[in-house]
C-alpha cells in the first residue's frame, strides 16, 4: 500500500526547507512516498494521504506563503492527518523546553484539527535576505540552532502515528 505524504514548507532563506527535507528523507526511509514542495508551489492536495505543513517563524508569525497554504486548502486538511512545524528560536530553548504557540499557528490548528506541532531552533546567518535579519545576526544573535536530529525522531513519529492511522486501519 502506497501512501503519499506532502511536505510543504515556506522559507525565507532555505534553513526551513532543509528541515522539511531531512522530514522528507526521514519518512522517506520508513517506507512513505513524500512529495517536498514550497507552500506557495501546492495547487491541490487532494492526492495526498497526509501532510506536513512547516514555515519559519519572523516577528512571531509564519510566513505568508505558510497561511496562505492552510488558509486555500483547509478544508482538505481538515479530511487527512496533518502535523506543523515552525523554526525560528535563535538560541537552544526549541531543544530544552515546549515553545508556546504563536496566535496564528493555533488559528490554523483550531480550523484542521492537526496531529500535532513541532518547533524547531531556526537558522539565520550573516548571508540571510532582509534588513531586519542583517540587523539581528550583526548584534551577535545570529547563528545555526536546527537539530536535525530532533528534526528526523519527529518524523518517525509521523510515521508511526501515519502506519497506525493508515495502515493499520486500512486492513482491519
Amino acid at each position: 500500500m502506497t501512501i503519499k505524504v506532502l511536505i510543504a514548507y515556506a522559507s525565507k532563506n532555505g534553513s526551513t526547507e532543509e528541515l522539511a527535507r531531512t522530514v522528507a528523507r526521514t519518512l522517506d526511509k520508513e517506507g512513505f512516498v513524500t512529495d517536498l514542495r514550497p507552500a506557495a508551489d501546492v495547487l491541490d492536495t487532494e492526492m495526498y494521504d497526509a501532510v506536513v505543513l512547516g514555515s519559519a517563524l519572523y516577528t512571531g508569525r509564519w510566513l505568508k506563503d505558510a497561511r496562505r497554504f492552510a488558509a486555500r486548502h483547509r478544508t482538505a486538511l481538515a479530511a487527512r492527518p496533518v502535523w506543523l512545524f515552525s523554526s525560528g528560536p535563535l538560541d537552544a530553548t526549541a531543544n530544552e523546553r515546549d515553545i508556546p504557540l504563536v496566535a496564528g499557528v493555533r488559528r490554523i490548528q483550531a480550523r484542521i484539527d492537526d496531529r500535532g506541532h513541532a518547533t524547531f531552533g531556526g537558522c539565520l546567518t550573516a548571508d540571510a535576505e532582509g534588513r531586519m535579519a542583517r540587523m539581528i545576526v550583526d548584534s551577535g544573535k545570529g547563528g545555526d540552532f536546527r537539530d536535525f536530529a530532533a528534526t528526523a525522531a519527529w518524523a518517525r513519529e509521523i510515521a508511526a502515528d501515519l502506519y497506525r492511522l493508515l495502515v493499520v486501519a486500512r486492513e482491519d
